[in-house]
């Protein structure tokens, strides 16, 4: 039952710096009303976003990453499996299989992951490392949005 379209989906908490990020993101997309794609902007991945997620042939989940051993990092998500869930929050690759579980949707996902440096405390605005990061990761994703073959068909950026 899958549609077309692109769904970003930026999730984290900017009253955490750079938790912010994937908002940030999601809300600079936002304002260029790009057609064909739509955005949601909220605190974390939930079981509720299977339904919006059944409507896409494809879902980027923006957010801030701890790990990244760069500006950003942007990988495709494996479909299939339903991982286990939890009550507070759900994993991209959750939100996906409930998705195809619950709807018969089988949408293509992939992990936007965002450097930051300031994690936790409590403090609005992003570091200066996640500003810079949040610039790159922009630039990649528009130019991903207009020409898909950016991305090798394993789901990472060529070297």
């Amino acid at each position: 039952m899958t549609a077309g379209g692109v769904l970003l989906i930026g999730y984290g908490n900017p009253g955490r710096g750079d938790d912010g990020l994937g908002p940030a993101l999601a809300r600079r997309i936002e304002a260029r009303a790009l057609p064909g794609v739509t955005v949601e902007i909220d605190y974390q991945v939930t079981v509720d976003h299977a339904l919006l997620i059944a409507g896409f042939g494809t879902v980027v989940f923006a957010d801030a990453a701890v790990d990244a051993a760069g500006p950003f990092y942007f990988r495709k998500l494996d479909g299939g499996v339903l991982p286990d869930l939890g009550s507070h929050s759900v994993t991209p690759e959750a939100a996906l299989a409930l998705a195809g579980l619950l709807f018969g949707a089988a949408p293509q996902g992939f992990v936007l992951g965002l450097g930051g440096a300031s994690f936790g405390a409590m403090a609005e605005g992003l570091s200066p490392t996640a500003a810079d990061n949040l610039d790159r990761a922009e630039g990649f994703l528009l130019g991903w949005l207009c020409d898909r073959s950016l991305v090798g068909a394993d789901g990472r950026l060529p070297a």
